[in-house]
This record gives structure tokens, sequence and C-alpha cells, in this order.
């Protein structure tokens, strides 16, 4: 297929990008490159045939147009966003004009290009969303593509905002989306404001380490390339209108997996002490959900996807990732709001 992938540049896109690539799909990158943005990330295949990548902001419907207009792509996976919640804490106003006024746009700039197209059934818009848009769990029970929505953040509302919106242009123009909502992503290339490449980086600098409130919060942890493969396999096989649920199946508290991870970079980077030591509790963020748990069932029975990563392989892998890949993580150091406390404000 021709894919549109918005957001290309970023860790998820990023990640569907080279695995669509090699897997002989013919790739449009569009990304606005704002602070969370690499082009290193999809250096790999800068350089393949059939990729291309755009400098646009979805936001811009001229742009959308003629952009869909020169290409004229299969389907479009939507993964451009403003997705730290910290930062929406601080600045609610970025995540309703990305994630809510973009997705309208691009939406409308779809709608026109499939109407004129003929509006062909294969067509496919594909939103990528997160499970954070159902709230938080108590001690017990899994989200299910038929949780009720309840968003307690600014990014998680805006990203809720943009569920419905594409609910809405499939029940009432007749657009053929699907939507998938996943859990915690992490691996390779994921920028370090988020909270496993924050533990990495303050453990090498010899930095407190920070956790929030007492660590008891509990995610539900998917590597990033087991979601970039089941993202290709719902746009290839999931009728429109159908949504999936992507989890891990790698429940901990944060305070488990900060463990788990001083203790693979006790074994990789030795120190002169454990790095455990530099764990470091701090006033919680505002609003924080106490739990993220995803049941799989739907995409497990109806295409056969199986995450290949357990937390122990996982995130071997993605630590010595970035021990491999220190002036990748280095370079990025200036940019904004790294290394700083965000989403403190009450």
């Amino acid at each position: 297929m021709k894919l549109l992938v918005t957001g290309g540049a970023g860790f998820i896109g990023s990640a569907v990008v080279r695995r669509a690539v090699a897997q002989g799909h013919s790739v449009v990158n569009v990304d606005a490159l704002t602070y969370a943005a690499c082009l290193d990330n999809i250096e790999v295949v800068a350089d393949a045939p059939g990729y291309t990548f755009e400098q646009a902001d979805i936001r811009d419907a001229a742009a959308m147009a003629a952009i869909l207009k020169v290409h004229r792509p299969d389907a479009i996976m939507h993964l451009a966003a403003e997705s730290h919640v910290d930062r929406s804490i601080d600045g609610p106003a970025a995540f309703i004009d990305t994630n809510v006024t973009g997705t309208y746009v691009l939406l409308e700039a779809a709608r026109a290009y499939w109407t004129e197209a003929g509006k062909p059934t294969d067509f496919r818009f594909h939103h990528i969303s997160t499970d954070e848009v159902f709230g938080s769990l108590g001690e017990t029970g899994f989200f299910t593509e038929d949780s009720p929505y309840q968003p307690n953040s600014p990014y998680s509302a805006s990203k809720a905002s943009s569920d419905h919106l594409i609910r809405a242009w499939h029940e009432t123009y007749g657009l053929p989306i699907v939507l998938t909502n996943c859990s915690n992503n992490y691996g390779p290339f994921q920028f370090p404001e988020k909270l496993i490449p924050v533990v990495i980086l303050k453990a090498l600098s010899g930095q407190p380490i920070p956790i929030y409130g007492q660590g008891d919060n509990i995610r539900d942890w998917l590597h990033v390339e087991d979601h970039a493969e089941a993202l290709l396999l719902v746009l290839e096989k999931a009728s429109s209108g159908s949504s999936y649920n992507i989890g891990g199946e790698n429940e901990m508290t944060n305070l488990e997996l900060v463990q788990m991870l001083c203790g693979i970079l006790d074994r990789l980077r030795p120190a002169r002490k454990p790095y455990a030591e530099q764990i470091t509790f701090v006033t919680d963020r505002p609003g924080h959900d106490r739990r993220y748990a995803i049941d799989p069932t739907r995409i497990v029975e109806d295409l056969g996807w199986h995450p290949a990563y357990t937390p122990e392989t996982g995130l071997e892998q993605t630590v010595q990732w970035y021990l491999d890949n220190e002036a990748w993580l280095n370079a990025l150091l200036a940019r904004d709001g790294v290394g700083e406390r965000l989403g403190a404000a009450k």
C-alpha cells in the first residue's frame, strides 16, 4: 500500500515508518518537526525506494489537501499529536490545538480526498490513540473497546475528543476508519521526557531519579515495535468502523519499573554504587491516574496478534539501545523542557 503517516518523525510514528518500509509499503511521512520530533529516528529509511518526507503541520488545511492530491495514499495513519501529560498540565492549549483542531483539519482533508476519488471502500483513516481516554482503573478490571470514556488530564481529554471526531466522521459521512487505543509505549528513540529515558538519563548522570508520589501507580507497558506491528496489522486486516485496544500485558508499578531499570543498568553499566540508591520520591502529578490495564482479547482473537517482548527482554533491549546511542540522547538534551520538572501546577 501507499501510506501517509502523520507524526512519522516521532517515537511511535518513526517505528511505524521503519516497519512499513521494511514490509515493502510506500510511505509519505508528514511531520511538522516540533520539539519531540527527530529526523535521526527515520534516517535508516531516508533513501529507501518509495519513501518521501513532507514537513507540514496537520493544522494547515491547504498543505494537507495538497499533500493528499500529490501523493494519493491508500490509507492515512494518524499519529501526529502532543502526547506528554505533564506538558498538557502546564499548557493545555497546544494539546487542544494539535490533537483536536489538527485532527479535524486532517479529517476534512481526508474526506474531500476520499470523496473526489469516488469513495473507495478499501481506503482507511487509521487513528492511533491512547488508553488514557478511559480514565483510571481500580485494583481489578481491564479497559476494553467498550469502556466508557473518562479522561482525567488535558492530554487524555484532547485525545478523547479526537477519538469522538473519528467516530463521528465515520457515522455521519461514511469515511472508512479504524481506531486503536494503546497502553504505555517504550523502546528505542523515545524522547527523553518520558519515564524510561528519564530514568536512564538521570541514572547515568548521577542525578536523583524522580518517581511521582510513592511509585505505586500501575501501567501496562507495550514495546513500540510490538505496537507498530499491531498497527500495520489493524490497517491491513480490520474492517471499517472497528476499534482495537493494544496492550503489552505487562503491568507493573512505576517503582517496580524503575527498580528493574536500575538493575539492568547495574549489569550493563556498573557504577560505584547501585543506581537504585538514586531513586527519589517527588510530589505527585495533579490528577495522576491510578492504574491502566488493557484487555487485548479482540485483537488477539480477530487478527492473531500477540506481543513478542516481555518486560525482561524489552527493557534490556531498550536500555542497551540508549547506552549504545548516547549521542542521539545527548543531542536532545538542550530541547525545551528536557530535564525539567513539568506538570507540577495546581
